[in-house]
């Protein structure tokens, strides 16, 4: 990368010469240089389709924008960037701090394919106390935050915060059920009988007591656990000694309850209040980094991710990218420990610390327990990436043993797996799964709603057609050099010999020759094992039941399958919960409900008459008639 401390630039008099494709990117980019300002800010590299290929950020903008004009310098990386740029945008920023929070911002949102980007950016669930009630509940969250609410956390995982859940039900008998439930009980469920719950919507817990346990459970998970572990200990005597062995028994059951936490955790975390640790290791072209969440002196989890990077990025460059990613998605800790120090540590400590609104502080332990944490954390790092190199070639195996059985003349790197979901025709979806060397790709898969309205009910075929003609005509249009990674090598479709011609007449039909189809289909009594695959101009066949192929398009059939039951049933289930009364415009939420109420259902509601309708609280005559003539217009 450019220096930011190099010299007020200088043009090149005379850049060499290229061919004119070349000297395109380089050209533009010394016309941009021109009228750039020496302030900090953000560029973007854009190709000829405006998709941007780099997002920077500069102290400089005419210092670090000028280095690209020199391209014998860089390397063939950034020069094949260079020569795909066709134009360059800037932002300018007051400090190189915002620059910095602005080029992550863009990174996320553009993924420009020249930067090093974290993949998996998915949230992370909190504990949540919520305010406002004499008896708060105990709930997990995921999500937006809300003011006067109170959230522990981030967990690497729900299986993380559910153990953590169960544990604090242990110990604090906090509820975790909803408000409506809690306002319409008469009798104490099932969790205060195994002693998860104190009852306090039956009163058997009054709210002062029952705010102490909150306080206390807030306590625990801010990491003073000594401290109630103590007290709990104290009444548990104080009970023994006035013979209510009962009583005692409980508190016995809570201290157990805590002690089997602070068993559990690996590593002595107890002056770590809330500090993340981040590893990267590198092996095999690929990275990991790992990520432990301590909040309060507990371990709340770890969590892998690969980023997607050049062979020739540095260490901390990768560390310093995934950092400031990872971070534009959730509040950052007070404290982060790397292994490797990030090249603008200070820069990126700022920008965090003026996000959060709090000093945040970036460190790499030299030395004592934080160093051998750190080591733990990167030896995480080192066994998960291992794995993740096995599975890659385990998956290399499976889709060159797919190329040949599918004969095609490379291991696929993409393929599309389809399946159509109904009931008797209504609500019916397709769904689209792909896979490729990494796995399912999840964030590619895709949900159709059919909306042929002559397509006659459970047509199979028809769905299938429609489907696959607004999946390519897509592609087509949005990919029409096929140089965005929106091509399939390989297409599957779930069924037999029908699927498959009407696949091939979509194909026909928007003239695409070179992707290759083929259909699987459950054998005669439906058993998995049994498979028949289908492929132009050729005889069925079948492969031998302990085929590692066979097993690897089972699973991929059977994903699309479970894709498209899942979209089936949400769309059922949101054709459920609508009404006749969503039809009526000017019926917002207060009239449905009202109207509900008075006359029970929606049907009632459309037999009503004028006077029955204007007798509903909120219901003007003019309204009421409106009501009226939507149910009986005629036609």
């Amino acid at each position: 990368m450019p220096d930011p401390d190099m010299p007020e630039p200088t043009l090149p008099p005379e850049a060499p010469v290229r061919p004119k494709e070349v000297r395109i990117g380089v050209d533009l980019l010394i016309d941009t240089v021109r009228t750039l300002p020496g302030k900090p800010g953000v560029y973007r590299m854009l190709n000829a389709a405006g998709e941007a290929l780099y997002v920077g950020k500069a102290k400089n903008l005419k210092k670090r924008v000028v280095a690209y004009t020199r391209v014998d310098r860089m390397p063939g990386r950034l020069q094949r960037m260079v020569f795909e740029t066709r134009a360059c945008e800037v932002v300018v920023t007051h400090t190189e701090a915002e620059a910095l929070l602005l080029e992550i911002n863009l990174i996320k949102e553009l993924k420009p394919r020249y930067n090093i980007l974290l993949r998996d950016d998915k949230s992370f669930p909190y504990i949540m106390i919520p305010g406002g009630h004499g008896f708060p509940r105990l709930v997990k969250h995921r999500g937006a935050r809300a003011k006067g609410n109170t959230y522990f956390g981030p967990f690497a995982s729900a299986g993380a915060v559910n153990r953590t859940l169960t544990t604090l039900q242990k110990v604090f008998l906090l509820r975790s059920c909803t408000d409506s439930v809690f306002a319409n009980r008469s009798r104490p469920c099932l969790l205060y009988q195994i002693k998860r719950c104190a009852g306090p919507c039956v009163g058997y817990i009054d709210e002062p007591a029952y705010k102490q346990l909150v306080d206390e459970a807030r306590e625990f998970l801010s990491g003073d656990s000594s401290k109630i572990q103590t007290e709990l200990g104290r009444r548990m005597d104080t009970a023994s000694q006035a013979m209510d062995f009962e009583t005692a028994a409980v508190y016995r059951d809570r201290i157990r309850a805590m002690t089997a936490v602070q068993a559990h955790q690996d590593i002595n975390v107890r002056d770590l209040k809330e500090t993340d640790v981040i590893a990267l290791h590198r092996a095999g072209g690929q990275s990991c980094v790992q990520v432990f969440f301590f909040r309060g002196g507990q371990n709340f989890g770890n969590k892998a991710y690969f980023p997607s990077h050049a062979l020739d990025d540095e260490d901390g460059a990768i560390v310093e990218a995934f950092i400031g990613q990872f971070y534009d998605s959730f509040p950052s800790p007070r404290e982060i420990l790397v292994n490797v120090a990030p090249p603008n540590g200070e820069l990126l400590e700022e920008a965090l610390t003026l996000k959060a609104g709090r000093n945040v502080a970036i460190a790499v332990p030299q030395r004592g327990d934080r160093r051998k944490l750190v080591e733990n954390v990167e030896l995480n790092a080192r066994e998960a990436l291992g794995r993740r190199l096995a599975e890659n070639t385990a998956q290399r195996k499976l889709l060159e043993g797919t190329a040949e059985v599918f004969k095609l003349a490379a291991p696929p790197e993409r393929i599309e797996v389809y399946d159509n979901s109904h009931i008797s025709g209504t609500n019916a979806v397709g769904a689209m799964i792909v896979a490729g060397p990494d796995g399912l790709v999840k964030n590619a898969y895709r949900k159709f709603n059919i909306r042929t309205e002559d397509l006659a009910p459970g047509d199979d075929y028809g769905s299938m057609k429609e489907v696959l003609t607004r999946r390519f005509a897509r592609a087509q249009k949005e990919d029409p050099n096929r140089d965005l990674g929106q091509w399939p090598d390989l297409v599957l479709l779930d069924g037999g010999q029908g699927q498959l011609s009407a696949g091939l007449a979509v194909l026909t039909e928007l003239g695409i020759t070179d992707v290759c189809m083929a259909a699987i289909a459950k054998g005669p009594d439906r058993n998995a094992g049994c498979e028949q695959f289908f492929m132009p101009n050729a005889t069925p066949f079948m492969l031998p039941s302990n085929h590692p192929v066979l097993y690897f398009l089972q699973r991929l059939r059977d994903e699309a399958h479970r894709f498209a039951i899942s979209a089936h049933r949400a769309k059922r289930s949101k054709a459920i919960g609508q009404s006749l009364l969503d039809e009526v415009t000017g019926i917002g939420a207060a009239r449905k409900k009202a109207l509900l109420r008075h006359f029970g259902s929606a049907k009632g509601v459309a037999a009503a008459g004028i006077a029955d309708l204007q007798a509903v609280e909120g219901i003007s005559a003019a309204m009421a008639k409106k009501i009226y003539d939507h149910f009986h217009s005629a036609g």
